[in-house]
């Protein structure tokens, strides 16, 4: 059973920063933009960085996000998702062992493990996992080691098998919020679709009302 203490974040507009194509407004700003168009979480992922420079971003973004409702989740670093005090830490399957990383960050703080098949999603413990990041359902420039795309079929195959919560990634944009949301997932993972866009709230605000549209 879920820890009354730790609810799932709303998973419905997940953004997951890139911070190349952040780079003309800078990700803290992108997230900020990005939460008042209507994104529920923000996903700190940048690979380049070490846990000191991210923990500076991630202080910076958690100061920009109270009263708005959206979770701030940091991607593959626990020392920088509890140095911050973010909502959750979201790990893939090479990253650490799901019990270690639930050991690491409390009872308290959200978790995320990305799957790649239904055998994965079938095999997760909802005592220690609260959401899966399921796909990847189309290629992304942005992760360029993912898996083979599974589409849209194959999402639907991961969000059945799961006994927790799914949000949908990869290489996904506005015209897929309709098939996405008919596999049952509960939300879209997006990186491009508002990292790097000429405005970033409009791009999320224009992926919100598609969202809500269909009762999300």
């Amino acid at each position: 059973m879920r820890r009354t203490t730790r609810p799932c974040p709303d998973l419905s507009l997940y953004l997951v920063l890139d911070p190349g194509l952040c780079a003309g407004v800078g990700m803290v700003e992108t997230a900020r933009a990005a939460v008042a168009g209507g994104a529920t979480v923000v996903q700190l992922r940048d690979k380049t960085a070490d846990t000191a420079r991210r923990v500076e971003t991630g202080l910076a973004l958690k100061a920009v996000l109270p009263g708005t409702g959206a979770a701030l989740i940091v991607n593959d670093d626990v020392e920088a998702a509890v140095a911050i005090g973010a909502d959750g830490l979201h790990i893939g399957q090479g990253d650490m062992a799901v019990a270690e990383a639930r050991a690491r960050i409390g009872a308290g703080m959200v978790l995320g493990l990305s799957v790649e098949t239904p055998a994965l999603a079938a095999a997760v413990d909802p005592g220690l996992v609260d959401y899966i990041g399921a796909g990847p359902v189309f290629a992304t420039p942005s992760k360029l080691d993912h898996k083979a795309p599974v589409g849209v079929e194959g999402l639907a195959a991961q969000v059945a098998a799961s006994p927790v919560p799914a949000v949908a990634i990869g290489g996904l944009k506005a015209q897929h919020v309709g098939a996405v949301l008919r596999t049952g997932a509960r939300g879209l993972a997006v990186v491009s679709a508002i990292c790097g866009q000429p405005d970033p709230e409009a791009a999320a605000r224009a992926l919100r009302r598609q969202i809500d549209a269909l009762g999300h």
